[in-house]
């Protein structure tokens, strides 16, 4: 049996881009098991993908794990390997793959794809899922090693996103979004760190403050710690701040998307 194949793309499912990769995946490792991470990653949109590849890692199976995000096909961009404790990360160098890397302990080395028998015969220089990342993907999970890929590189000179922000002055937590998920659930940055600095707990209330406006949310556990349609914050299953609305959705009610800013404190008591 060759090794597992985790896949995460920004390319839905009305078209024929996740069976083509599924296809050159099949043909070159036929025992390959792939497991779809998600293919709903909004269109170019490499923060959200590094936001599910990173939260979702931990929990895969090891192997390999190949993501595509990548406005920039075609262009100068490198294809990467990154290698880790337990898995092997393929995708374009445009800091998708980082914070995955991360959240499992981090680059152990990096490698660039440049071993053309690695890849199909022809290569479109609009689609490298296809052409590049799945047959390299493919490759190693059946125990091609890493080094066949193509040069080494420094794990230091891949491509990061800049760092979410999260800090803590004058006992407001300051943070922004993270994603939103189609609950409308609104992930932040902030970890039980900030809260804590804060002297949040739960059972108390927060303040929320974005640049639309300002909520009073209860800070439970659960979303059912407050009636229909209230807002409620809880730290979810990734250790984040979490604001939602119980039965709603918060994202639409509070008007805020990926990368917005807001501020936290406790809220007085009456």
């Amino acid at each position: 049996m060759d090794a597992h194949i985790s896949f995460l793309t920004d390319y839905g499912t009305a078209d024929g881009f996740v069976a083509a990769c599924h296809g050159v995946i099949m043909r070159i490792a036929p025992g390959a098991r792939v497991l779809d991470v998600s293919h709903e990653v909004p269109p170019g949109d490499i923060r959200r993908g590094a936001v599910l590849l990173a939260q979702t890692l931990p929990y895969l199976p090891p192997g390999v794990a190949v993501a595509v995000v990548d406005p920039g096909v075609g262009t100068a961009r490198r294809g990467v390997l990154v290698r880790t404790a337990e898995h092997l990360l393929v995708g374009p160098d445009n800091g998708l793959l980082m914070w995955a890397a991360d959240a499992v302990g981090g680059a152990l080395s990096a490698h660039e794809l440049t071993t053309r028998e690695l890849m199909l015969p022809r290569v479109s220089a609009t689609f490298h899922g296809r052409d590049v990342f799945a047959p390299m993907a493919a490759h190693l999970a059946t125990g091609t090693s890493a080094h066949r890929v193509g040069p080494t590189l420094d794990p230091g000179s891949l491509v990061r996103l800049p760092d979410p922000v999260a800090y803590v002055v004058d006992g407001t937590a300051h943070g922004e979004v993270l994603t939103v998920d189609r609950f409308g659930n609104v992930q932040t940055s902030l970890a039980p760190a900030e809260l804590t600095a804060i002297g949040a707990a739960p059972g108390g209330s927060l303040t929320l403050r974005t640049v639309d406006g300002t909520w009073t949310a209860v800070f439970g556990r659960t979303f059912a710690d407050v009636p229909l349609g209230e807002p409620v914050a809880v730290v979810d299953s990734t250790d984040h701040l979490a604001i939602a609305v119980n039965g709603g959705n918060a994202a639409a009610t509070m008007r805020l998307a990926a990368e917005a800013q807001l501020s936290v404190t406790r809220a007085a008591a009456y």
